[in-house]
């Protein structure tokens, strides 16, 4: 069994449900902890999809007692049946434990039951970030492209690909 796999069939007791505003200081919480971006931001990222103009973008979250880790993804426009997975965070604490196997895997199972064909994700080329390109190469996406000193000069954007499997089926289409 792979590493993933394994991760995939861990036994926490967290439950991947949809973000409500209820959530937004942990999420913050999980974004300041992990450092991915300025936790604030998260405010005007959320707006639309809270004030529901924002029907095909979904965001998730990782429920243990509360919000220990988060996804967000959307739709590639003008491409169809692409999608961008353009956050994927857990806390620090609840690191190594799957979770964000888990998460991915919900999202690929999610999109592949609404006949989504790609799931495009992308990351920083920097060392710092080798751990998360790894992570994502565990889960089975392939590096598709990279641009060089996108971010800012000397720091590449890394952008991995999977194919999604039409043939998943889970209980309800909606993610």
């Amino acid at each position: 069994m792979a590493d993933s796999e394994a991760a995939d069939s861990s036994n926490h007791p967290g439950m991947i449900r949809p973000v409500v505003p209820e959530d937004m200081a942990a999420l913050k919480a999980v974004i300041d902890a992990t450092g991915v971006f300025p936790s604030h931001l998260l405010d005007a990222m959320l707006a639309a999809y809270f004030g529901g103009d924002s029907v095909d973008e979904f965001w998730l979250t990782d429920d243990d007692g509360g919000p220990v880790a988060v996804a967000y993804c959307t739709p590639e426009r003008m491409a169809q049946g692409t999608w961008n997975l353009y956050l994927i965070a857990v806390h620090p604490d609840y690191q190594g434990q799957g979770r964000g196997t888990r998460m991915l895997r919900h999202v690929e199972k999610a999109l592949a039951v609404r006949g989504e064909r790609l799931l495009l994700v992308e990351t920083s080329g920097l060392a710092t970030f080798d751990r998360t390109r790894e992570f994502y190469r565990r889960c089975g996406y392939g590096e598709e492209a990279r641009i060089r000193d996108f971010y800012e000069a000397g720091e590449d954007k890394v952008v991995f690909r999977k194919v999604l499997d039409s043939g998943v089926r889970l209980g309800s289409a909606r993610p």
